[in-house]
């Protein structure tokens, strides 16, 4: 069961010149919805980061070769099948659906963006995508943001979505995105896969920009497992609806309120999927500061939030904080003065100058270790870096979800 608060949003805002569906074509799963597609108006701009993991899916090989030679006018994922480790053949069965689907909607193929989640490993039964198209194009719609948020779904328990609008100088932006994981999470740009769109008029190259810099901190800041997918890509997309005032630079008016609530949207949909990681019974924000570098802040916190001897002190709320300290003494600081860190559990202080604190009690500590949502900071001491990292407990159902998955 996810933790927190994971509802849909009371209002998901249709972005003019964005139309989905979602549809059942028996890729894995029976009975329910596995394949999407995202129809993108001719006016939009579009902005796309990928997997760093070298044995990358072949739809991600695809894409990134597409998305080099034109603008995308649809996206098409399928579930229940990740179409990596498949070699030629997989290359060749996304190929196959990125022309189909280009014949069936007049565009050209490098017009089409594949994008896979499921099993690896396996071949993908890309006949079965292809005989589901028709109906997919025939269901198109700017209000089907909720369907197409389970379409994509394999084993998360929740839809993630997450909508937001900002008016500024009268103009209304609207943005809505989805996106989906629940294992297999460590992006570095589990499955992840992440889609946000937006009405503003953005330029191609500032949109990018924006894209990588919300990335770091959304979808870039989230672990589950520590395994970073062969299939992870997001996608941002402003179709230039909302205003024929382009955004062309951080220095236009419009620019930080946009960039603030795509911002929130892309956290919100990343900490969804932390909320949702397999098995998780809490929610732990890993804050580091005092550190010299904002790389090594993270590097500190990313060793917190792998840490199975940690996760699992948490699904037990086993206060053993110990774990902790063990963890921020590998993460490759080796300058590091260790009798200068404190670390806090909430408001609780559990470690001060490198030894227990002299207010800390057991009861304090596993007192807040029962909480289903938990903030552990880390003061460094040494400099005026800060960095966050979102992950979540390692509990038995982790285990026999992943045992059992292609069961």
């Amino acid at each position: 069961m996810a933790v927190g608060n994971v509802a849909v949003p009371n209002t998901v805002y249709p972005i003019e010149g964005i139309k989905l569906s979602a549809t059942a074509a028996g890729v894995r799963y029976k009975n329910r919805d596995d394949l999407v597609i995202i129809e993108i108006a001719d006016t939009a701009t579009t902005a796309v980061v990928t997997t760093k993991n070298t044995f990358c899916a072949a739809p991600v090989r695809i894409l990134r070769e597409h998305f080099a030679n034109a603008a995308p006018r649809y996206l098409i994922t399928n579930t229940g099948n990740a179409n990596a480790g498949t070699g030629a053949d997989g290359k060749r069965r996304a190929i196959d659906i990125c022309q189909a689907l280009a014949t069936k909607t007049g565009v050209d193929t490098s017009a089409v963006l594949p994008f896979s989640t499921g099993v690896i490993g396996e071949p993908l039964n890309s006949d079965a995508v292809i005989a589901g198209l028709d109906t997919a194009l025939a269901n198109l719609s700017s209000d089907n943001w909720l369907a197409a948020a389970n379409g994509i779904r394999t084993t998360d328990t929740i839809p993630k979505l997450a909508s937001q609008k900002v008016d500024v100088d009268g103009i209304s932006y609207h943005i809505t995105g989805m996106s989906k994981g629940s294992g297999m999470i460590r992006p570095n740009m589990a499955t992840m896969l992440g889609y946000v769109a937006t009405d503003a008029n953005i330029a191609p190259d500032l949109l990018q920009e924006m894209l990588s810099a919300i990335n770091e901190q959304s979808f870039n800041r989230i672990t589950v497992d520590g395994d970073t997918s062969t299939n992870d890509c997001c996608v941002l997309i402003a179709t230039g609806k909302a205003s024929s005032d382009v955004i062309d630079s951080p220095t236009h008016p419009h620019y930080q309120a946009v960039f603030a609530a795509l911002t929130e949207v892309f956290v919100r949909l990343a900490q969804l999927i932390v909320r949702d990681g397999e098995g998780a019974t809490k929610f732990m924000t890993v804050k580091v500061t005092g550190g010299k570098t904002t790389q090594e802040c993270c590097d500190v916190a990313y060793a917190v939030a792998h840490s199975p001897l940690v996760k699992t002190a948490f699904f037990a709320s086993d206060a053993n904080w110990g774990r902790i300290l063990a963890a921020v003494g590998y993460a490759g600081i080796e300058d590091l003065d260790t009798e200068q860190v404190d670390v806090y559990l909430d408001e609780v202080m559990i470690c001060q100058n490198g030894g227990v604190a002299s207010t800390y009690t057991e009861e304090a500590g596993k007192a807040v270790m029962s909480r289903a949502e938990i903030t552990i900071h880390i003061d460094l001491a040494r400099g005026d870096a800060s960095d966050t990292v979102y992950t979540c407990d390692l509990s038995y159902d982790y285990v026999k979800i992943n045992a059992d998955y292609r069961s």
